[in-house]
Formats: structure tokens, C-alpha cells, sequence
């Protein structure tokens, strides 16, 4: 008889895909490392430097982490831009430059025509050599339909082809992976190489979807594979899981520029565990990556995003009533989005429509590309929109937005007065009325489809645009009736009191809290994007009034309402359990099933083993001392079972289907002559979980959150009653509030 197992196997105590981790072993597995190599670190100075440079490898990995994911931010932005431009034209210099770049180095264009050189050429001008009249117009039309279409189809096409979980914004399945949950692929090298390539395209197809959010799964891709470089991280899954909610906050860094808005986004709206380590590794790669994007300088601005914007004018007390308003619109765009959003996505999943997913990419883009077109707000792309409606007019400005009347002599500190709106403006405010419709109405069939697709951006757009309106509204106001009650203790004739962008900022706010429930980390990033210090009370005013009246006509944000769609079992650390059921209420086996499967300590053959392994699907079976007795021994994993022995039929001599499989400490007493006895008592976990058969459920769903397990046994007296899995709570959650306990499709 040989004492098996006293080596560790390669692949004990690593999980199978769609399986939850366990929390509680992963933590003490690395306590047990780390208590190892700080008891050698006193033998030698080698054994030391292994004792820093693991101490240090958690700073070098996130520096690893932020460099990269900086990197290919830039590189998305710079790409993005220019195939932007392609749909419209191609600059002669060089096909490499986008318009903007190209007008740069020119020496025949003005300040007012910035946008208008000889060296960028429209289609028109190339196809037909004029950019004059209706058939110039048409082909000018025609291209940018064609690009279109081309980029989505190589859009969605790669995703399909390379890498389907490149698809989406990868928010809703990061926060189901960082609660524990395991989906192989979803963050390996073939999913950031196709969502970075075809993230460009998808944004540069001119659809309704923004890149911020597929940014955050970039990043924690990058994270994930640097891992790799790494034993500390690459073989415990908890602490890969503190990486990963570093790396969710540089790819909120970059996408928006905003490093410490990242760290509170993470902490506030992805990340299941979050310890005070992390967050400084948070902060410290969030850091260097808007210092890498800052370094490359993907908008030649000096900025790290393109709607960088200053306000001067402070606001008034007055003005907290049209925020509000614009919390209450941000809130109910929010509860109508996700509900349609969601209804719609559900169609996909259940009927024909999700068998072609090419098909409908092609024609969303056709039709948001066919009407995008002749209106210049829904041409531009969604980002210079976005800046388009926060800036702040100034007398240079040769956007229609700024298109007022000069009645004025001089303007006091370079501050220019509130002016009547000219043609301009009120042909501008029409067309952003229609783009404010064309961007609710496509938002909600493009979002879920098989593209990269962020929210944060058509959300932003819907609410500046909002904004926009109402901020030209109460400033046109305040100019023709500034002897009002409500204008004239703070704003007389001449003065500059309405900001309309600072409404465009708000309103941005409003509606991206609305859809995300997001609050503090939404404030944060939102002055970090506007460097707007002063204005932090309007924007905590909407994003509250938001997240109230979405919160009353729905609780779930959109990630969650799309985790809850996908079945993904993630448990909402937020919500509370208020039910008075009991452990016995949800444990298997209910009264009336059959027994439940179990290992006996000694008594058991390796043919038995093999068949209840292969009879059944379960994750784990629990140990007793006898079936008579069904005193609780301890819990092993189905996966270690068949690891260890396939490894000891290959490595031990004489181990049989007929050899006893033992997990005491010493092998039971055995006839002479019987095949050699097979011990297992080191994947046994001898501290498994356990609660009475009388602990409420509130309880036990507590403990399940707080302690991120896996299973927990029912005991009654000592005795083993039953189990309880992460699924059953959550099958118990949905069933208790009414919905189908069966939409939890993952084990």
C-alpha cells in the first residue's frame, strides 16, 4: 500500500468552465503560500529576493497592466478617428491622415473654414471631381452608406468567426466573473485581439454605441492574460480576480480619462471583493494608464478625451429646478431603455432573429446610416456630438450652435453676454430634436447585438442633447425676460448668466446615472472629464433624481437587468433578502426525492466512485462516516475525485477497481491478499460550510454573499441533512419574487 497524494497533482483545486470558485479556499490556499515563503524568506538571501520580488509583483503587474491597456486605447482612439473621417472623404497628402490632421499641416485654410482644405478631398470630389449639386450630394450619400455597411460586416463577421465573446460591452459578464464565476475565453488573447479590431469598426460604422464600455473588457483582457506571467496570480483565482477589478478601472481611466472616476467605478459598480489593496492598486493602474493615453495623445488636444470642456460662469441656486428636471428626464430614459432594451434582446434570445446575427448588424447600420446623413448632428460622430453640444460659445465658434446675435460692444472680463439666438441656432435646435429621437429609438436595437457596443456614450448623447435644448431654452429666456422674479435678483441685461453646455453636462449625467444606476463614480468621472470643480452640486442633483426615479420604476440597472437575462448566477450584493424561509425550505433533497449522494469515509471501492461520478452531475459530493450514521466528514470536489484517480491508476502499482478509496488518516483494516488501498484524504476539505436545517434563509444568503461560497451542507444534530449551491439561493431569490427560478441556466 503506497500513501498517495502527499505530492501535490497538477489540476487539483482548479475549477471546470461555468463553475463558481471558491472564495473561502482560495483565500487560505494563498495564506498558506504566502505563510510559506515568509518562513524560507529567513533561511537565505535567494529565498529573500523570491520574498520581495513576490511582495513586488503585484506594482509590476499593474504597471504591466496600465501601460498596455493605455496603449491600445490610444490606438483604438487614433484608429477610430480616422476611419470616422474615411465615410466622409480621404485626405490627398496622405491616406493616413483623418480631416483633421490633414487641414493641419495645410497653408490654404482659414480660421473660419478650418474644416475646408484643398488637400482633403470628399468622395464626390475624387469620384466625380465636384462637391457642387444634387448628383454630388447623392454619391457623397452613397459612400458613406457603403462604409458603413463594410465596417459592420467585418465587424460582426470577425466577432462571429474568432471570437463570439467579443461582442457586447463585456460589463454585465466582468461583474459575473469577478463574483466568482468562470467562463473560459472570455477573457483570453483571441477576444482582445478581435473586440480591439472590431471595436474600431463598430465605431467607426457611425452606429449608436460607444466604445467605453467594451474598454473596460480590453483592459481587464490585458489583465487577465499578464496573469499568466505571474505563478502568485495565474494559480489562485481570487487573487486574479483583484486584478481584474484593477484592470476594470484603468479601462475606465482611459475610455473617459478619468482615473480616480475609474477606481470609484470599479469599487461601485463591477467589483464583488474589493479590499483596501486593491483599491491602491486601483489607483496606481488607473494612473499609469491615463498617463500612457496622456502620452500618446490620441485627439492632439492634450487631453485625454475629446469633450474635454471649461466653464467660467458660475451657476445659480435658481438653476437647480431645470437640473432636477433634467434628473427626472435622465430617470425615466433610463427605465424606458432598459425595459425596451431588455424586451427586445429577449426577442433575439427566443425567436428566429438571433439565428443571424450578420443580417441584423447590417440592417440597423443601413437604416441609422440612411438617416444619419442629412442631418449633420447624427452625421458627426457620436463623441464630437457630445463636444459639440458641452461647448461653451465663444465669439470664434462657427458651429451653428453658436450662431447668435452680436448686440454688444465690448464683453466685460471675455465674458460674452446672453444673446438672442440667431437662424442658426433655431435650425440647430430642430435638428437635434430629430437626432434626440433617431438616438432614443436606434440606442435600443443596437445595444445586445453582436458588436462591441458601450452605453455610456449614446447615454451621454441622449441626455447633452436634452440638456442642450433646455439649457438655450431658459438662456433665451432669461434674455428676453430677465425682469422675471425668478432671473432678476442674479441676472441682468448685458450679463452672461445661462451656460447651455453646463445643461448639455448635466443632462449627460442624468441619463447615464439613469441606465446605470451609477452615482458617485458618475459624478467623479463627469468633473474629471469637464475639469469643472463648481458645477459638482448640479451634477450630484441629477444623477440623484435620476437614480430615484429610474429606481421607481425599476431596480435593476442595465448590466444587472442583462445578467439576469443571460442567467448568469451572480448574487446581487445590494439587494435585500426579506423572506421567512428556512435552510430546509431550499436544501436538496426536498421530501419525496431520492437520497442524497454521498461518499462513505472507508468503505467505499474506486468502481463505486467512478459510477456515482459517472451517474451524476454535480460539482461535489459530501463525506460521511457511514451511510448509517451520516455523520459529516467533510466535502470533496468531483473534479479533484477524477483527477486524482486517473493519477494514481497511471502512477500507483496494483490500484483496481476494487481498491478502497480512503479519506481518514490512517487506512482501515483490511483482509490479506486484497488490492492496494487508494488514500484521498488531502482533497478532502475537512471544514466544509454547514448551517442547521433551522438557520433562516436570510441568513444563509448572507453568508453565501459575504463569504462568496459555493455550497453549504444542512445538518441537523451532526447529522447531514442536505445541500445548498450558490444556484439553489438564487433559484430561491427568483422564485420568491415571483419570476422563473429556471432562468438561472449555468450551474
Amino acid at each position: 500500500m503506497m500513501d498517495f497524494l502527499e505530492e501535490p497533482i497538477p489540476g487539483v483545486g482548479t475549477y471546470d468552465d461555468f463553475n463558481t470558485i471558491d472564495w473561502v479556499r482560495e483565500k487560505s490556499r494563498d495564506r498558506d503560500r504566502h505563510r510559506e515563503i515568509t518562513n524560507k524568506s529567513k533561511e537565505s538571501t535567494w529565498a529573500l529576493i523570491h520574498s520581495v520580488s513576490d511582495a513586488f509583483s503585484g506594482w509590476l503587474l499593474m504597471l504591466l497592466i496600465g501601460l498596455l491597456s493605455g496603449s491600445l486605447a490610444g490606438l483604438i482612439d487614433i484608429s477610430a478617428h480616422w476611419m470616422t473621417d474615411l465615410k466622409e472623404g480621404i485626405c490627398t497628402e496622405g491616406f493616413w491622415f483623418n480631416h483633421e490632421h490633414c487641414c493641419w499641416n495645410s497653408d490654404h485654410v482659414t480660421f473660419e473654414d478650418r474644416d475646408k482644405c484643398p488637400e482633403w478631398n470628399s468622395w464626390s470630389q475624387l469620384i466625380i471631381s465636384t462637391d457642387e449639386g444634387a448628383f454630388a450630394y447623392i454619391v457623397n450619400y452613397f459612400m458613406y452608406v457603403l462604409w458603413a455597411l463594410l465596417f459592420a460586416f467585418l465587424a460582426v463577421s470577425l466577432v462571429k468567426v474568432f471570437a463570439p465573446y467579443a461582442c457586447g460591452s463585456g460589463i454585465p459578464e466582468i461583474k459575473t466573473i469577478l463574483s466568482g464565476f468562470i467562463i473560459r475565453g472570455y477573457l483570453g488573447k483571441w477576444t482582445l485581439i478581435i473586440k480591439t479590431i472590431t471595436l474600431v469598426l463598430a465605431v467607426s460604422s457611425g452606429l449608436s454605441l460607444g466604445k467605453e464600455g467594451p474598454l473596460v473588457h480590453v483592459a481587464c483582457c490585458c489583465g487577465n492574460i499578464l496573469c499568466h506571467c505571474f505563478n502568485k496570480y495565474r494559480k489562485n483565482e481570487a487573487k486574479r480576480r483583484e486584478v481584474l477589478s484593477a484592470a476594470a478601472a484603468a479601462g475606465v481611466s482611459v475610455a473617459f480619462g478619468a482615473p480616480i472616476g475609474g477606481v470609484l467605478f470599479s469599487l461601485e459598480e463591477v467589483s464583488y471583493y474589493f479590499p483596501l489593496k486593491t483599491l491602491w492598486r486601483s489607483f496606481f493602474a488607473a494612473l499609469v494608464a491615463a498617463f500612457t493615453l496622456r502620452s500618446i495623445n490620441p485627439f492632439g488636444n492634450s487631453r485625454l478625451v475629446l469633450f474635454y470642456v471649461e466653464f467660467h460662469t458660475p451657476w445659480h441656486l435658481w438653476e437647480l429646478v431645470p437640473f432636477i428636471l433634467l434628473g427626472i428626464f435622465g430617470g425615466l430614459w433610463g427605465a424606458l431603455f432598459i425595459r425596451t432594451n431588455i424586451a427586445w434582446c429577449r426577442k433575439r434570445k427566443t425567436t428566429q432573429l438571433g439565428k443571424y446575427p450578420v443580417v441584423e448588424v447590417l440592417v440597423v447600420t443601413a437604416i441609422t446610416a440612411i438617416l444619419a446623413f442629412p442631418n449633420e448632428y447624427t452625421r458627426m460622430s457620436t463623441s464630437e456630438l457630445i463636444s459639440e453640444l458641452f461647448n461653451d460659445c465663444g465669439l470664434l465658434d462657427s458651429s451653428k450652435l453658436c450662431d447668435y446675435e452680436n448686440r454688444f460692444n465690448t464683453s466685460k472680463g471675455g465674458e460674452l453676454p446672453d444673446r438672442p439666438a440667431g437662424v442658426g441656432v433655431y435650425s440647430a435646435m430642430w435638428q437635434l430634436a430629430l437626432t434626440l429621437i433617431l438616438k432614443i429609438v436606434i440606442t435600443i436595437f443596437t445595444f445586445g447585438m453582436k458588436i462591441p457596443s458601450g452605453l455610456f456614450i449614446p447615454s451621454m448623447a441622449v441626455g447633452a442633447i436634452a440638456g442642450r435644448l433646455l439649457g438655450v431654452g431658459m438662456e433665451q429666456l432669461a434674455y428676453y425676460h430677465h425682469d422675471w422674479a425668478i432671473f432678476n435678483s442674479w441676472c441682468s441685461q448685458g450679463a452672461d448668466c445661462i451656460t447651455p453646455g453646463l445643461y448639455a453636462m448635466v443632462g449627460a449625467a442624468a441619463c447615464l446615472g439613469g441606465v446605470t444606476r451609477m452615482t458617485v463614480s458618475l459624478v467623479v468621472i463627469m468633473f474629471e472629464l469637464t475639469g469643472g470643480l463648481e458645477y459638482i452640486v448640479p451634477l450630484m442633483a441629477a444623477a440623484m433624481t435620476s437614480k430615484w426615479v429610474a429606481d421607481a420604476l425599476g431596480r435593476e440597472g442595465i448590466y444587472d437587468a442583462h445578467i439576469r437575462l443571460n442567467g448568469y448566477p451572480f448574487l446581487e450584493a445590494k439587494e435585500e433578502f426579506a423572506h421567512k424561509t428556512l435552510a430546509m425550505d431550499v436544501m436538496k433533497p426536498r421530501r419525496n426525492d431520492p437520497l442524497l449522494t454521498v461518499l462513505t469515509q472507508d468503505s467505499m471501492t474506486v468502481e463505486d466512485v467512478e459510477t456515482i461520478i459517472s451517474e451524476t452531475t454535480y460539482s461535489g459530493f459530501p463525506v460521511v462516516v457511514s451511510r448509517e450514521s451520516q455523520r459529516l466528514v467533510g466535502f470533496v470536489l468531483r473534479r479533484d475525485l477524477i483527477i486524482s484517480i486517473e493519477n494514481a491508476r497511471k502512477k500507483q502499482d496494483g490500484v483496481v477497481s476494487t481498491s478502497i478509496i480512503y479519506f481518514t488518516e490512517h487506512s482501515p483494516p483490511m483482509p490479506p491478499y486484497t488490492p492496494p488501498t487508494l488514500k484521498l484524504r488531502n482533497i478532502l476539505d475537512l471544514s466544509p460550510f454547514t448551517v442547521t436545517d433551522l438557520t433562516p434563509m436570510e441568513i444563509v444568503v448572507d453568508i453565501f454573499r459575504k463569504l462568496g461560497l459555493r455550497q453549504c451542507l444542512v445538518t441537523h444534530n451532526g447529522r447531514l441533512l442536505g445541500i445548498i449551491t450558490k444556484k439553489d439561493v438564487l433559484k430561491h431569490i427568483a422564485q420568491m419574487a415571483n419570476q422563473d427560478p429556471d432562468s438561472i441556466l449555468f450551474n
